[in-house]
């Protein structure tokens, strides 16, 4: 049906490096799927570029005290060099601060103003007089109504993680000169997706009920909400000029001019084709993102292409949720991150270890936690123990018992038979799996190919038949190695730099995905290369390294960044000793009635049953908390709470964000266990 595929990766934002949860939520994937669709021999483009214009890069100019220009284009070197290195293979990664990318992004503008598509609206928006400029929602600082947090953005605040608007904010101020903004009127141009609504209802909801259930479900909810008029354009200096007359200070809002870089990406990598690309109806267009980009992927972006009237619609936006990192979000902010730029240097050649762990982690249906622990036991129990392990015992077998050749197949045993059997069955669950935007179980199903290769040598000890049945051995060896062969095959689109390794180590150039439904790609006497390890062990102390890595600077952030607590004032040793602090253990727990906060527990402190009364019912359900160990302030002096006798307080760590978590002992202890 399709005759060409235009796959395009969400546009990775200028204002910084990518990290894991990029790729992968976004990266890793459409690069395997790429990479298997070239495999298939059929023909297609992957496009991808920086996206360089909008408010957070003005405001980490500001910062450093630098241009706009400057800060994209030291991030834009840095990510491309980023993915190079990673193995992602871009047909063209541009940006678009690029000329053809402001010509291309204006003429959409235009087209669809000259055909009277957008609304004009005026309406009052924070000025600041002193600057003046406009101020976007994130040059607006003020008090959180909410939680009462000082210097919360006019668009949200980051303590709380409410939602806000500009005008919501306590004593508001302008980011730039300090100022008190004042109201002042502007003009701006909308693009009135209610108009586009019905369309969108049957397009998606009834079009693409194939499409992943997290991606259909938020379109849903989107659409059963009701659209609502969306600016195209913004009061700012940084971005696309708003291409129409007596409109300076106005440019193109950012998520109207981005997703138009994959028009003018494909328009600089083919200045001759590139309408065939986006304009014929044999193309399947297809978005990689991540769930945050899902409503303008799949509601926004066409409502934009469907006014334009010229261009396709995408097929499918295969997008996944977040990947969290040692079981809490990733945060550029606090630079709780794993910076791909910075593995490469440390993890020299190993770009296909955290290709395969990403993709075997993937969160593909929901947010998914990457540890580095896990990563090495990946590593270490899978690529090395079982990819790994095949493929090494395969060649050193053949080159210790006939020179490093392919030997003859004498005679097919049943089992023999069997395990050739296994293997398109294996490449055909391959293949429905990457057809369907599957990676993990596709990977999963690879690895049971060299899963299959183990368990033959392992059924059938060559190494024992070299003894009495040298045939027998040539015939065990011929299969073993056909599967390696097979293992280029099928690994390449996900462990690239490992599959081409893999061809030196058995002499043979890169085979079509065609070619892997083939039981005889080795012949007999074909001289194989030299024997390598594929993959080598990770020791503890690299992932203690990282883990210390991670640990230390996130926290030194932290201490630059929040507010962190005053110490109180000394206290002698004496004080000190008055605490009577033990472990205890949790026997019943049960919410106070009439408040949100409070639960009721009955502890045993090894002496005694008591009840203690604590405010920790926001974060702790009491199913949660029976049964555990606690530490508590015995010796508090006792004092009713809602009419219950509390006798002693738990003893909770908070963070500056009031998150609170319990203070318990690292191992089992005797209840009434002291501490001090």
């Amino acid at each position: 049906m399709y005759k060409r595929f235009l796959i395009t990766a969400a546009l990775p934002y200028a204002n910084g490096p990518v990290h894991i949860g990029h790729l992968a939520g976004v990266y890793i994937p459409a690069d395997i799927y790429v990479r298997y669709l070239r495999a298939r021999g059929r023909e297609v483009k992957f496009i991808c570029g920086s996206d360089e214009h909008g408010v957070p890069i003005t405001i980490k100019a500001r910062q450093l005290g630098v241009s706009p220009q400057d800060v994209v284009d030291k991030y834009h070197t840095i990510i491309k060099n980023s993915f190079e290195r990673l193995g992602i293979t871009f047909d063209i990664y541009s940006r678009t601060s690029s000329k053809i990318h402001h010509q291309t992004a204006s003429d959409f503008f235009k087209k669809l103003y000259d055909e009277g598509k957008f609304v004009e609206l005026s309406g009052e928006q924070y000025y600041d007089e002193e600057a003046q400029q406009f101020l976007a929602d994130r040059y607006i600082r003020g008090i959180c109504p909410k939680c009462g947090a000082e210097e919360a953005y006019g668009d949200q605040c980051e303590k709380c993680g409410g939602t806000l608007s500009p005008t919501e904010l306590i004593n508001p101020h302008s980011a730039i000169s300090g100022s008190v903004p004042v109201m002042k009127t502007t003009s701006h141009w909308y693009l009135p997706l209610d108009r586009y609504q019905a369309f969108l209802e049957k397009w998606i909801l009834e079009g693409h009920r194939e499409w992943k259930t997290n991606v259909y479900g938020q379109c849903k909810s989107w659409l059963e909400q009701g659209l609502q008029a969306r600016a195209v354009s913004r009061d700012l200096s940084w971005g696309v000029p708003l291409p129409l007359p007596e409109t300076e200070g106005k440019v193109l809002y950012v998520w109207f001019d981005a997703p138009i870089g994959y028009i003018s990406n494909t328009k600089e990598l083919m200045p001759d084709e590139w309408e065939i690309w986006w304009k014929s109806a044999d193309t399947k267009l297809v978005h990689f993102i991540g769930k945050d980009n899902i409503v303008f992927h799949c509601i926004v972006f066409p409502a934009m292409l469907k006014a334009h009237g010229e261009y396709i619609l995408p097929e499918n936006v295969p997008a996944n949720e977040f990947l969290n990192l040692e079981g809490d979000k990733i945060s550029t902010s606090r630079n709780r991150a794993v910076w791909l730029h910075e593995y490469l240097d440390e993890f020299p050649g190993k770009e296909d270890v955290l290709r395969y762990v990403l993709c075997a982690n993937a969160p593909e249906t929901k947010d998914n936690d990457f540890t580095w622990k896990d990563f090495q036991t990946r590593n270490n129990s899978e690529l090395v123990a079982v990819l790994g392990n095949f493929v090494n015992r395969s060649l050193v077998l053949a080159g210790k018992y006939f020179e490093g050749k392919v030997p003859p197949i004498s005679e097919l045993t049943d089992y023999d038979k069997e395990i050739l059997a296994e293997i398109p069955t294996i490449r055909r669950r391959i293949e429905e799996a990457l057809e369907t935007y599957k990676f993990r179980e596709a990977l999963k199903e690879a690895m049971n190919l060299a899963r299959l290769g183990n368990k033959y040598l392992a059924d059938t000890e060559p190494w024992k038949l070299a003894k009495t049945d040298m045939p027998r051995v040539a015939t065990v060896l011929n299969i073993s190695l056909q599967i390696c062969a097979q293992c280029t095959i099928v690994f390449d689109p996900f462990l690239p730099f490992s599959a081409d390794k893999l061809r030196r180590m058995l002499n043979i150039h890169p085979l079509s995905w065609e070619t892997s439904n083939v039981n005889a790609l080795l012949p007999a006497e074909h001289q194989l290369g030299k024997a390598e390890l594929l993959f080598e062990k990770i020791e503890d102390e690299v992932i203690e390294q990282q883990i210390v890595k991670l640990r230390t600077t996130a926290n030194s952030l932290a201490m630059e960044t929040k507010k962190i607590a005053p110490q109180k004032e000394s206290i002698s040793f004496d004080e000190f000793a008055k605490m009577d602090i033990r472990v205890v253990t949790v026997k019943a727990a049960e919410r106070v009635p009439k408040t949100d906060k409070l639960l009721k527990l009955t502890i045993d402190s090894g002496f005694d049953l008591r009840s203690i009364v604590s405010g920790i019912a926001e974060y702790y359900s009491p199913e949660e908390i029976i049964g555990k160990q606690v530490c508590v302030l015995v010796n508090l002096e006792a004092r009713k709470i809602k009419g219950i006798e509390s006798q002693g307080m738990i003893l909770m760590a908070k963070n500056d964000d009031g998150k609170m978590c319990l203070m318990q002992a690292s191992a089992i202890m005797d209840n009434g266990a002291t501490i001090g």
